[in-house]
């Protein structure tokens, strides 16, 4: 009897690994990426793409921080 419930038990767990496995990939499968991703804009002095929402503009450029803001375009060409 203690072998067959030992077997009994080793089987329950692994039913529920199977079905917790399954539950999360199906989860998973359902997520979509978002639609509208963040758009990204280049800092005008350095070339670091960042989110539009955390970058600093000034007339036609847009800049990582203040100190490059400050600074102006690079003039290497970037």
């Amino acid at each position: 009897m203690g072998l067959f419930r030992l077997l009994f038990w080793i089987a329950i767990i692994c039913a529920a690994v199977w079905l917790w496995r399954r539950f999360t990939r199906a989860q998973q499968s359902r997520r979509t990426p978002q639609d509208n991703p963040l758009p990204m804009v280049r800092c005008a002095h350095c070339g670091v793409h960042i989110p539009q929402a955390s970058a600093l503009p000034q007339e036609q450029h847009w800049y990582c921080s203040q100190a490059h803001l400050e600074q102006g375009p690079s003039s290497n060409g970037r």
